[in-house]
């Protein structure tokens, strides 16, 4: 059936009431069609490039992604300890900024957290480094050395040589996050080959607003079950229980990330005033088990997919 220019077939566009004007998107002046624009998302606009040439030029526009630049992304920019300064950068559009800061975390606040955008709705993204996390025996070199990482966004990587008192801590302000959006909670970590501890031993991670805690669980920090020989086994303060492998597999484990890095999901919280201190929590000091073998690169906090 032949179609009108709203999708729809022209016997529905006949069947419009009397005195109905259909105007196309296009038809619009440039300055409405933007305005508009910029009440959808980043994603939205990039889809409605295609319509026509008059709306690509309006979608392009510095006033359409302006409103999708956080409010204070100048001040965040100036955080920077990039080796240039991104204040000052050339950018030939809002766009273009855009588009950088969705593709290349940058390095805020002495190199404490990293800062860029949701390429899909244009949030905050936070990750905050090693350095800025409170680490259990983190300054004790027999139990974590500091390192740097070929593939690390920070200067420096916490390292695990071995620990049976596993636990990391991390706080950020609901108020450097965007307003009325679900945020998650990430740890952001690789295992090495010979690690050892992780497998069969659930941790237990928590999330807290202020004084309330929003969740707790169990997660397995190894991404491996089935198929793997027995965990090494050694300086327990108590020799555990039959393992239930099923009740294992049945745990949320960590996910590969694009990056090559794995990620558990610590929480998630809908970020809706933005005035509370959020903490986070990743702790294993119940097995009794030796570890070794864990690199931590930072716990990611940025929007939840739906």
């Amino acid at each position: 059936m032949e179609k009108g220019n709203y999708g729809t077939t022209k016997k529905e566009e006949q069947e419009q009431p009397e005195g109905f004007a259909a105007v196309l998107l296009d038809e619009l002046p440039e300055g409405c069609i933007a305005k508009i624009v910029s009440l959808t998302t980043p994603a939205d606009a990039c889809r409605l490039s295609c319509v026509s040439t008059a709306v690509k030029s309006a979608a392009a526009s510095d006033y359409v992604w302006s409103n999708f630049l956080p409010t204070d992304y100048q001040t965040i920019l100036s955080r920077s300890t990039e080796p240039h300064d991104l204040s000052s950068l050339s950018f030939s559009s809002k766009k273009q900024l855009f588009t950088y800061l969705s593709h290349n975390p940058i390095l805020i606040d002495e190199g404490k957290k990293s800062f860029s955008l949701d390429k899909w709705s244009g949030k905050k993204i936070y990750m905050i480094a090693p350095r800025a996390l409170q680490v259990v025996w983190g300054d004790t070199p027999a139990y974590w050395q500091w390192i740097s990482h070929p593939e690390s966004r920070f200067k420096e990587v916490a390292r695990l040589n071995f620990v049976w008192w596993f636990e990391i801590r991390g706080k950020i302000r609901t108020s450097e996050l965007s307003l009325n959006t679900n945020y998650a909670a990430y740890l952001v970590f690789k295992l090495q080959d010979e690690a050892y501890g992780f497998d069969y031993y659930p941790a237990e991670v928590s999330l807290a607003l202020g004084a309330d805690e929003l969740c707790s669980k169990s997660v397995l920090l190894d991404p491996m079950i089935e198929g793997r020989p027995p965990g090494r086994r050694f300086w327990h303060w108590y020799e555990p229980d039959t393992i239930d492998l099923s009740a294992l597999s049945r745990l949320e484990h960590p996910k590969e990330r694009a990056d090559g890095w794995l990620e558990i999901e610590i929480g998630d919280f809908f970020n809706r005033y933005g005035d509370d201190e959020m903490e986070m929590k990743v702790m294993e000091v119940q097995a009794g088990v030796a570890k070794s073998g864990f690199i931590l690169q930072g716990i990611e906090i940025r929007p939840k997919a739906e």
